[in-house]
């Protein structure tokens, strides 16, 4: 499956691959990238039957994620220009305990949104509880680091319509 999305800056195709946007985000958060890029590659296509005008997409998330962010942000930027908007009421809690969690992306272009929302199984409980952890030990940060880059990896392959149910209205 494809790790990169197309969009349009003022009529001209560009594209991002994975390895760029994680290059870009400085790859603390790979996970937070993957799932930024599955809900956009699931979600774009119903928006429009070409590549989307970047600087036309909005966007509303409970995800708050560095890594998610800045896949957006590169994508779209939608963060500098004031186009994102992290609504954490729009999600759950998390994804464990109230499902979807902040797994759930809004974009908004030309009079169309679409919204992704996580489908079950992607998301791996020892991830949500370490990451919730307050005060981790070293064994434990080193092992919620292995986490992130075992979900981006993990889903990369994985089709965005696989990952991201979408609904649009």
């Amino acid at each position: 499956m494809s790790n990169a999305i197309t969009v349009l800056d003022n009529g001209h195709p560009i594209s991002f691959t994975f390895d760029g946007i994680n290059a870009y985000h400085g790859g603390g958060f790979p996970g937070g990238v993957a799932h930024a890029l599955k809900a956009m590659q699931a979600a774009f296509p119903l928006l429009s039957d070409t590549p989307l005008e970047r600087r036309e997409v909005t966007i509303v998330t409970a995800f708050s994620g560095p890594g998610g962010r800045d896949a957006l942000e590169m994508v779209t930027r939608a963060l500098t220009e004031g186009r994102l908007t992290v609504d954490k009421s729009i999600g759950g809690k998390d994804i464990i305990t109230d499902p979807p969690g902040p797994y759930v992306f809004r974009f908004s272009y030309r009079g169309r949104t679409a919204e992704a929302v996580i489908k079950p199984g992607h998301v791996k409980e020892e991830f949500v509880t370490l990451g919730a952890k307050k005060d981790k030990t070293p064994d434990e940060v080193a092992r919620h680091e292995e986490l992130k880059a075992e979900m981006a990896y993990r889903l990369l392959p994985i089709p965005a319509h696989e990952v991201y149910g979408v609904r649009t209205f």
